[in-house]
């Protein structure tokens, strides 16, 4: 059992990977020539610090991976609607990836807030780290705005559930 990780790798089949959510960014990926997945939890905490990229260097490091071979898919999770956030962590976003400041942060009607877009912010990350755009599937699933398949943290405080990503080789 492993706990306060935010990323898990494996090569070895039938071992199944899994990750918790509440409205935070589950990363999913596949070498499927080294025979490699991965599970990443992407809060934007973890987006902040590129653990996408930190996920691709170990397969690469650890397997031989190759990063045009790697999938990705960035699941559902609060989406650029509806995560709203204030000066500071905007601030966060603005110092951590100043060339994609006007893609990633929208004004919010609060002049003090700011909507970030964790989905484009990671995606942006996985190219930067040698992924291949079509090799990369974004949601658009809003853990927020979706309530009758999501929980979420910003909608229901914490009278809610969780959800879980799981992965696993066959």
């Amino acid at each position: 059992e492993m706990q306060g990780v935010d990323g898990l790798i494996t090569d070895k089949p039938q071992v199944c990977l899994v990750t918790f959510y509440a409205d935070c960014v589950p990363l999913f990926f596949l070498d499927p020539v080294k025979k490699v997945i991965g599970l990443a939890h992407a809060g934007w905490r973890g987006t902040v610090l590129e653990i996408g990229r930190k996920m691709v260097e170990r397969f690469q490091e650890d397997f031989g991976s190759e990063p045009d071979d790697i999938l990705a898919g960035i699941g559902p999770s609060i989406g650029p609607c509806c995560f709203e956030v204030g000066r500071d962590v905007e601030g966060e976003f603005s110092r951590a990836f100043p060339a994609w400041r006007d893609e990633i942060i929208q004004p919010a009607e609060n002049p003090e807030k700011s909507y970030v877009d964790l989905w484009r912010t990671n995606q942006l990350i996985l190219e930067k780290a040698g992924l291949r755009p079509e090799n990369i599937t974004v949601t658009d699933l809003c853990t927020k705005c979706h309530e009758e398949y999501f929980h979420s943290h910003r909608r229901m405080g914490n009278q809610r559930g969780t959800q879980a990503a799981f992965l696993e080789l066959i």
